[in-house]
């Protein structure tokens, strides 16, 4: 492993609580399993995973202080939910807190949560990692969408996207526009 993400886990392991800490090398690991898959770089895949969780801790209300202090652009629904804010929130602090300056990794951060149409490999790489990671053990269809995620990514994308709206549909949650909009978008072109 190289020595940046040695460091960066060092950092990390002071400041996420134990659960998320491990969730979070879960998801490396996961990511950089993906990446050679799908044959995309596999440091890039684990700088995204060890680091996209790396304001999830942060109290919600400071979250969202922290972004209006950047002037990171608050949608209506993040600022109802400010636990949505973490992804847009991690892209920031990963490239002035932990030095990275690759976009690619930066934006897989910002849409890991909600997704988004037209994403490249490695956002689909982190967004499925975050979900299918050995540590995760609450969702539904769980097994099939890790076997899935080997298979073809694109199918893993759009089995999680549907089980996290029905979720979020069953249990009356915030619902974030932007996964409805990459849900549609993903449901067409498999048409």
């Amino acid at each position: 492993m190289t020595e940046d993400i040695k460091s960066i886990k060092k950092q990390l392991k002071k400041i996420l609580d134990k659960d998320r800490y491990q969730h979070t090398l879960g998801v490396m690991y996961t990511a950089s399993c993906l990446a050679m898959r799908y044959g995309s770089d596999m440091h890039q895949a684990m700088l995204a995973g060890i680091l996209h969780d790396c304001a999830k801790c942060i109290p919600h209300e400071k979250q969202l202080s922290l972004c209006e202090k950047y002037d990171l652009p608050i949608r209506e629904v993040e600022r109802e939910n400010p636990f949505l804010l973490h992804a847009k929130l991690g892209a920031y602090l990963a490239r002035k807190e932990y030095g990275i300056e690759d976009t690619g990794i930066l934006h897989a951060i910002e849409v890991h949560t909600t997704g988004e149409p037209k994403m490249n490999l490695l956002d689909k790489i982190l967004f499925v990692a975050d979900y299918i990671e050995p540590n995760r053990d609450k969702a539904p269809n769980l097994e099939k969408i890790r076997m899935l995620a080997f298979q073809n990514i694109d199918e893993a994308v759009v089995r999680i996207l549907f089980d996290t709206l029905h979720y979020l549909n069953q249990k009356r949650g915030a619902v974030d526009e932007k996964t409805k909009e990459t849900y549609q978008y993903y449901q067409k072109l498999k048409k």
